[in-house]
């Protein structure tokens, strides 16, 4: 028999949920030192202690904001690796494009991102709150990834795995937050072809 959540649970999963938009709000909006858990019980519509019910303290809220973030948005474009069967190169150019679409396409995730760069210096646990939760995350699906593939033959799958996400990281730092378009100018396809690539190059010299 399938159990239904109480209206107990649904409302505070609701409030949790407002809770956590507020507080994206608040955080884009003002930075992470001028937000405070009053901004956002405001923001939210509820109350300071309903706050504090669900999240520890502020560093906890955006610890929870940047989970949602990883799980709600899969803004790193996991799902594309869970295929095994695909050609490599596919796999690898769809995943590349599906990453750097999510990232660029949504103002919020590149402000978000901002954020953390800029406030890593006074608040470094912020910042590896983010590499625990997203990047980490993703260097492990990916070294995953082409550690199954023998084919690639590649001598440190790990390696790989930076090099392809730290390049794609990179031309979003690049391009959108550096304002680097006009100085250094780069297709997207242009720098996924070539990175798919570096990481299928030996295998193709074998087929």
């Amino acid at each position: 028999m399938k159990k239904t959540k109480s209206p107990a649970r649904e409302l505070s999963a609701e409030k949790a949920e407002a809770i956590l938009d507020g507080a994206m709000q608040e955080f884009l909006a003002h930075g992470y030192a001028a937000t405070s858990m009053d901004k956002v019980a405001a923001a939210a519509g509820v109350s300071k202690a309903t706050v504090y019910s669900h999240f520890q303290d502020k560093e906890g809220l955006f610890t929870a904001l940047i989970q949602q973030l990883a799980q709600k948005k899969s803004v790193f474009n996991l799902q594309n690796l869970q295929s095994l069967e695909e050609e490599p190169s596919r796999v690898l150019r769809s995943f590349a494009k599906g990453m750097l679409e999510n990232i660029i396409s949504d103002p919020q995730i590149l402000t978000l991102i901002r954020l953390i760069i800029g406030e890593s210096g006074r608040f470094p646990e912020l910042a590896q709150s983010f590499v625990r939760n997203i990047e980490k995350r993703t260097i492990d699906a990916l070294t995953q990834y082409l550690a199954s593939h023998p084919e690639l033959r590649l001598p440190d799958p790990e390696v790989a795995a930076r090099t392809f996400i730290g390049s794609l990281v990179h031309f979003i730092i690049l391009q959108e937050m550096l304002h680097g378009k006009d100085i250094l100018p780069m297709e997207r396809d242009r720098l996924i072809n070539s990175l798919v690539d570096l990481i299928t190059a030996t295998s193709d010299s074998l087929t």
